[in-house]
């Protein structure tokens, strides 16, 4: 029987860490082995106990997680996971394993695991049908799973993102181009720099429009084209 993958989750945002546990949990071959708040409490946790992954924040009080890495002698595979997109080359100096830029999708996650094992996990494609298929957005200060099933489609409004879901509006900071990038292509597509739909809550469309739900939603011109591609797949004959 395979040893499971153990692995260390290091940040000091407590919703940080029930998303990577909820993660952690629906992946074969991983296994939770602990959470600490702070870069310091690591040290006297691998002096005790083995660890095989390190999901390691770099903002972080009194040790910076780059800093941390640079203090152990020869520390686990890790996985850098923070909200500043700026830290990633200090990370990738320290032959980290991958950079996930929060808030971070089971799919994404997926894919950094994928690099830090010699063994193979599952795809995202291989687990899509078993896995929870959702992700995790900061609203109103607390972290907010959403389900991908839910959402009708997503608004740009600047550093903000409105989401909008069977269930009601939620905005989020952050891009749309951030999110873009999280959601699965066979699910979700752009058909204007400021919305991306769901392909499965399209009710009509045009070249000029597309309507879901009540939305009356505009299609730009660069991305006419890939409406239509995205939609003939589904027509029927």
């Amino acid at each position: 029987m395979t040893k499971p993958i153990r692995c260390l989750i290091v940040d000091d945002e407590p919703q940080a860490h029930e998303v990577l546990k909820s993660y952690i949990a629906a992946t074969p071959s991983l296994v939770w082995a602990g959470s600490c708040q702070h870069a310091l409490e690591v040290i006297s946790i691998l002096q005790t106990n083995p660890v095989d992954l390190l999901f390691l924040d770099i903002q972080m009080p009194r040790l910076l997680g780059t800093e941390l890495i640079k203090t152990i002698s020869h520390p686990p595979k890790t996985i850098f996971v923070t909200a500043h997109r700026d830290f990633a080359v200090d990370g990738f100096d320290l032959d980290a394993i991958d950079f996930l830029l929060k808030p971070v999708s089971f799919e994404r996650f997926l894919k950094a695991v994928n690099k830090a094992t010699p063994l193979h996990l599952p795809t995202p494609n291989e687990v899509a049908k078993e896995s929870p298929r959702f992700l995790y957005f900061r609203v109103d200060r607390k972290m907010v799973k959403v389900w991908l099933k839910d959402i009708l489609y997503l608004e740009s409004m600047k550093d903000y993102v409105r989401i909008l879901t069977i269930h009601g509006p939620l905005i989020t900071k952050v891009t749309l181009s951030a999110i873009i990038d999280m959601l699965p292509d066979e699910d979700f597509f752009r058909i204007h720099r400021s919305f991306i739909v769901s392909r499965g809550h399209v009710d009509a469309y045009t070249n000029d429009q597309v309507r879901v739900g009540k939305a009356q939603l505009p299609v730009g011109p660069l991305y006419r084209n890939m409406l239509k591609e995205q939609m003939e797949r589904f027509r029927s004959l």
